[in-house]
């Protein structure tokens, strides 16, 4: 099928506002879907399991039409149709279709609830939300998907500030655009995939969002020139056969396949990068890496980060490479293909592996900010453990430290005043009765969740960091109170004091 009719295929967003108050007014939003549905319900059709919700919507009601019609795609007779929805404008404009005597949904619309409580739709193709880009048809390599685990984390620990120009580079269904329409006076949205931008303007549309500048191509090509204050790219980071062309072409996906061989389209991205940020802005990647025999995959990232960019990259998960290439062949359905069909393909991923001497893959997120330092702060981590989102504001805080610890030499650091940071807790730890604990713990309860065992000194030295005496004047009492040499304890504190300012346990008083 041509680019042209695909395009003509998509729904016209003329009249979306007219739809956009019909599914409020049925309460087809993420709050009304939770309460229709159930938890048990609602958290299965997350899973992509679709028949508790089935169950739960056997009614006749609007939001019970709307659920069956654009979440679990199946027809519904016309009149239930008509008294949910305005029915002739909505086949005109062909968000609906006629199948004999029912309607049917020729969309995936979903409702997706914004950061201040707004309520977006977020349009992509049938299919996916119900079983992977596996269950999509009819589109080839085209597919678009809608929300999912990947774009809700990345709109998560994108810094929301208010920023002049933003840059969604491969928007998708357009979730980042939308996210960042909210805090930007421009928003440019790119995608390789012309539908991509067909379903960016119908989310934004039925959103009730600004509509934002859209441009087709691939990675930085569309803006030439252009720098922004910020850019968040959820790009196809799959490390496949398929992406470097090697496979049967036709099974290529453009969401995942990148069209470049193992991580170079991460890295490639990652790299150009710093050229289009402007001086203090922030860069948010989702991204898949190799974990290469022979190589430190942290120096391997650390070779990524382009000049005058301070970088925070944080691994979240690693997979074999058995696992990852399970995980997306299921993902495009190739385990429904037949067994010989699917382990050719499974070799084929093996042998790209083997080729790059790839025994791993790390999955994680890269943020950058333009800071033009001449020693750029790079921290890369691995951190498996849980966080809390939205992180955006950890992110910020995280740079801003970096700022800061940047400017102090030790002499600075002790003259400085510090608060423990809200969200600290101290847990001390050993055998009931004792009459001193084992060790302390000072534990995070927000953002990243870090625990980390401090000493005496540290234990003390975080207790009283209430703003009102220098680091300085602390360890002179705890010398005095542990019988310390004060002068050898202002000596080799100060990069204590820096690993708990720079991990968020200390924050600098406001002076």
């Amino acid at each position: 099928m041509s680019t042209t009719s695909l395009l003509a295929s998509l729904p016209v967003p003329d009249r979306a506002a007219r739809l956009r108050d019909a599914l409020l007014a049925a309460d087809f939003t993420a709050d009304g879907l939770l309460e229709r549905l159930g938890a048990a319900a609602y958290a299965a059709l997350a899973r992509g399991e679709t028949v508790p919700a089935l169950r739960a919507t056997r009614g006749d009601g609007p939001l019970d039409t709307l659920v069956r019609l654009f979440l679990l795609q199946r027809p519904v007779p016309r009149d239930r149709a008509r008294a949910a929805l305005p029915l002739e404008e909505a086949l005109a404009d062909g968000w609906l279709a006629e199948e004999g005597e029912e309607i049917r949904a020729t969309v995936d619309v979903r409702p997706y609830g914004g950061p201040e409580g707004e309520d977006w739709f977020i349009v992509s193709d049938l299919g996916c939300a119900v079983g992977g880009a596996g269950g999509a048809s009819g589109h080839g390599e085209g597919v678009v998907l809608g929300v999912g685990g990947a774009s809700t984390t990345l709109a998560g620990i994108t810094v929301r500030t208010p920023v002049a120009a933003a840059l969604d580079l491969g928007t998708g269904s357009g979730i980042q655009a939308l996210h960042a329409a909210q805090h930007a006076t421009r928003v440019t949205a790119t995608d390789l995939n012309p539908r991509a931008l067909g379903f960016t303007r119908l989310t934004l549309a039925l959103s009730g969002a600004p509509e934002v500048d859209l441009r087709t191509g691939s990675l930085f090509e569309p803006v030439e020139s252009e720098s922004y204050d910020l850019i968040v790219s959820n790009p196809p980071f799959v490390i496949s056969p398929l992406a470097s062309g090697m496979g049967d072409p036709g099974a290529r996906l453009t969401y995942r396949d990148g069209g470049m061989g193992g991580d170079d389209l991460c890295r490639t991205l990652v790299q150009q990068a710093g050229d289009r940020l402007n001086d203090g802005g922030y860069a948010h990647f989702l991204a898949n890496w190799q974990h290469v025999e022979g190589e430190d995959w942290q120096e391997r990232l650390r070779s990524w980060v382009p000049l005058g960019c301070d970088a925070w990259i944080v691994q979240r998960e690693v997979q074999d490479v058995t696992q990852y290439t399970e995980l997306w062949l299921r993902d495009a359905g190739d385990h429904r293909a037949g067994r010989e069909a699917y382990e050719a393909r499974y070799d084929a991923w093996l042998d790209e592996f083997e080729a790059r001497k790839t025994k791993a893959v790390g999955f994680g997120w890269i943020a950058l900010r333009k800071s033009g330092a001449e020693q750029p702060s790079i921290v890369i981590e691995d951190w498996p453990h849980p966080v809390e989102q939205p992180l955006g504001e950890t992110v910020r805080a995280h740079f801003a430290r970096q700022d800061y610890l940047r400017s102090r030499d030790d002499a600075a650091l002790l003259a400085d005043h510090f608060v423990l940071a809200p969200e600290v807790v101290q847990e001390q730890v050993g055998l009931p009765g004792a009459e001193d604990p084992e060790h302390v713990v000072l534990r995070q309860h927000r953002g990243m969740r870090r625990a980390t065992k401090v000493d005496a000194v540290g234990a003390g030295f975080a207790g009283v960091c209430d703003g009102s005496l220098s680091a300085g004047r602390i360890l002179d009492a705890i010398a005095q109170l542990l019988g310390e040499d004060p002068v050898l304890l202002r000596d080799r504190t100060p990069q204590a004091i820096r690993l708990l300012v720079e991990e968020g346990f200390l924050e600098p008083a406001a002076t």
